[in-house]
C-alpha cells in the first residue's frame, strides 16, 4: 500500500515539471491532476477517468500507471462496477400440459422424425450432392454471417479539432481494456466488437464513426457504443 498522490507529486517536483507542461504530455487539464495528486477522486466525473488519468499522469512521469490504478481500485472503488449490469432473465414459469397438448406434441415429434428420415433418404439416394433440399436454404452459413456482422460495431475515433484522452472498453469480456491513452490532433483508433464502451475527456474534438456512418455523441462524456446507436453511459 503506498499513497497515490504524494507520490505523484514527488515525481513531478524531482523532475522540476509544472502542470501546464504536463497538460501539454497528457492533454489532462490541470485542475484533475491536481486533483489526482490531492486524492480528490470526487472531483473527476467517474471511476473510469480516475484509473485512465491515473495512468496517463503516472507514465507521463516516467512510473509504471499499473500500480497507481490497482491502489485506486483496491481502496476505492470497492464494490463498484463501471459496467452496466444485465438484467437477470428470470424463466418462465411452465404450465402442467393436458392431454390434448400431449397428443399434439408426440405427433409433432414423429412429423419432425419422419421429415428428417426423408431428408437422409433424399442426401443418401437422391441425386447430386450439391442439389438443395427444399426448406433447408433459410439456414445457409451466409445468412447467419450476415446476422452476426449486423451486430458488431465499427467504432472509429479520429481527433480533429483537437486531442482528447480516450479509454475504450469492451463489454464482453466485460470491461476488458481495448485502450488507454492521449489521441493527438490528427490521429485515429479503430475499435470493433458488440458492444463497447468509449471515454472521452474532450467529446468536442473528436469525430466518430459507426459502422462507416459518422454518428454524433449525446451529451456527456462517457458512452455505450453498439451497432445501432451511442446512448450516454450511467456511472
Amino acid at each position: 500500500m503506498f499513497d497515490i498522490g504524494s507520490s505523484l507529486r514527488e515525481a513531478r517536483l524531482r523532475q522540476d515539471l509544472d502542470f501546464p507542461e504536463l497538460e501539454e504530455r497528457t492533454k489532462i487539464r490541470p485542475k484533475y491532476l491536481r486533483a489526482l495528486e490531492d486524492e480528490r477522486f470526487d472531483l473527476l466525473p467517474a471511476p473510469t477517468y480516475v484509473r485512465g488519468f491515473l495512468r496517463s499522469y503516472a507514465e507521463a512521469l516516467g512510473l509504471d500507471g499499473q500500480p497507481f490504478v490497482d491502489e485506486y481500485s483496491s481502496r476505492f472503488t470497492v464494490g463498484e462496477e463501471d459496467a452496466p449490469l444485465r438484467a437477470r432473465r428470470v424463466p418462465a414459469q411452465r404450465r402442467n400440459r393436458g392431454p390434448r397438448e400431449s397428443r399434439m406434441a408426440v405427433l409433432a415429434l414423429a412429423a419432425i422424425a419422419v421429415a428428417t428420415a426423408l431428408v437422409i433418404a433424399a442426401w443418401k439416394f437422391g441425386g447430386p450432392a450439391d442439389e438443395p433440399v427444399p426448406g433447408l436454404a433459410g439456414t445457409s452459413a451466409v445468412s447467419v454471417g450476415a446476422s452476426e456482422a449486423r451486430g458488431t460495431a465499427k467504432l472509429v475515433v479520429r481527433a480533429t479539432a483537437g486531442g482528447s484522452w480516450m479509454e475504450v472498453r469492451a463489454a464482453i469480456p466485460v470491461g476488458k481494456l481495448l485502450y488507454s491513452g492521449t489521441l493527438e490532433q490528427g490521429q485515429r483508433k479503430s475499435f470493433q466488437g458488440r458492444a463497447l464502451q468509449l471515454a472521452l475527456a474532450e467529446p468536442d474534438n473528436v469525430v466518430v464513426r459507426v459502422n462507416g456512418r459518422r454518428t454524433e455523441l449525446p451529451a456527456g462524456t462517457t458512452f455505450v457504443v453498439t451497432a445501432q446507436r451511442i446512448t450516454r453511459a450511467t456511472s
